[in-house]
């Protein structure tokens, strides 16, 4: 191999295998160390580092089996190859999951009893100071130790993460609004600094007749959650459930925003004698209701699709309730609701 047959290398790169064999070569036939440098395309004092590190000490038997050994020194490209790996598998930053293992338990545990993300057991821990910095993680480690299944958390136990996917919307050309349009409400909803606005959804259990339903509405600004159980996904039963939210929130109810469903289409009715304004979003748009979505999955996780909810009692369902509205959040700087 001639000194043209390789190729350039990067610098700032390390020394590579086929590197250290054209350097034994070269080393071999008494070429200079600044010569080898040059034809390399390193610092010469690279040569020097990486021959001393390299030389280990070979031992050759003359005259048959049992004649003398004699002992010398010189370059061996295999040496300073296994040298250099194992060098690189010690140069890492040390493990912390021995260090963090207190932290690492009580997120587990708070994962399994309240089903908290990675992110609100790190926000919360720090915001508390239950754990010192160096008894914690990051949210990007923790997250990296569940990919690795290095914890009893796997990533099938976290709702948002197994749930991202890209989603195709359909067209929503055509589609009548069951009233006025999300594009009529005010711009100081979008950004979140007043109390009282609000989305609502249904969270539906097996889809036969009249199955039980859960009414759920979320305030935009600090995510607070309703919910009751209903008996139907019909408007009547909407209206029903309204009548003692009216009563306990109506004050607080300022906007709500709904989709299209035909158990919201009497809402305008139900907020008549009313301050509260109600606004549809855009057909197969669910971003338009984006908090609502989002807890709807947490919801989830207690009331999984297509198990019935006739048999759930509405403690439970308030129960669920109190979890959301005691988990902390990211946007909240991580207090809850």
């Amino acid at each position: 191999m001639h000194e043209q047959d390789i190729t350039r290398r990067q610098p700032g790169h390390h020394l590579s295998q086929m590197e250290r064999g054209r350097i034994a070569e070269l080393y071999a036939t008494g070429t200079s160390k600044r010569e080898i440098a040059a034809k390399i395309g390193v610092c010469h004092q690279t040569i020097n580092n990486e021959i001393d590190r390299g030389t280990v000490k070979q031992a050759k038997r003359i005259n048959g089996i049992n004649g003398k050994l004699i002992y010398h020194t010189e370059y061996s490209p295999e040496a300073a190859q296994t040298r250099y790996e194992t060098a690189r598998l010690n140069c890492h930053r040390p493990d912390k999951i021995a260090a963090t293992s207190h932290f690492l338990a009580w997120y587990v545990n708070q994962a399994k009893t309240e089903h908290w993300s990675p992110d609100a057991a790190v926000g919360a821990a720090r915001r508390a100071k239950l754990f010192t910095p160096e008894e914690m993680v990051c949210t990007t480690t923790l997250y990296r130790y569940i990919d690795d299944q290095r914890l009893e958390i796997r990533n099938i136990d976290l709702v948002e993460k197994a749930n991202r996917r890209t989603k195709q919307h359909k067209s929503t050309k055509h589609k009548r609004l069951a009233g006025r349009s999300i594009e009529k409400r005010p711009k100081a909803v979008e950004r979140r600094k007043q109390f009282g606005h609000w989305e609502m959804d249904t969270v539906v259990g097996k889809r036969n007749g009249r199955e039980s339903v859960i009414l759920s509405l979320i305030e935009r600004k600090t995510r607070c959650q309703l919910l009751r159980l209903i008996d139907g996904r019909d408007s009547d039963s909407v209206e029903f459930a309204l009548r003692e939210i009216k009563l306990e929130w109506g004050d607080c109810l300022r906007t709500i925003t709904a989709d299209n469903g035909p158990e919201f289409s009497t809402l305008n009715k139900a907020f008549e004698d009313t301050d509260t304004d109600i606004f549809y979003a855009h057909s197969y748009t669910s971003c338009d209701r984006g908090s609502n979505k989002a807890h709807n999955r947490m919801i989830r996780r207690d009331y999984p699709k297509g198990e019935s909810l006739d048999d759930v009692s509405p403690s439970q369902v308030l129960a669920t309730q109190d979890r959301l509205n005691g988990l902390p959040r990211r946007k909240l700087d991580y207090r809850s609701p």
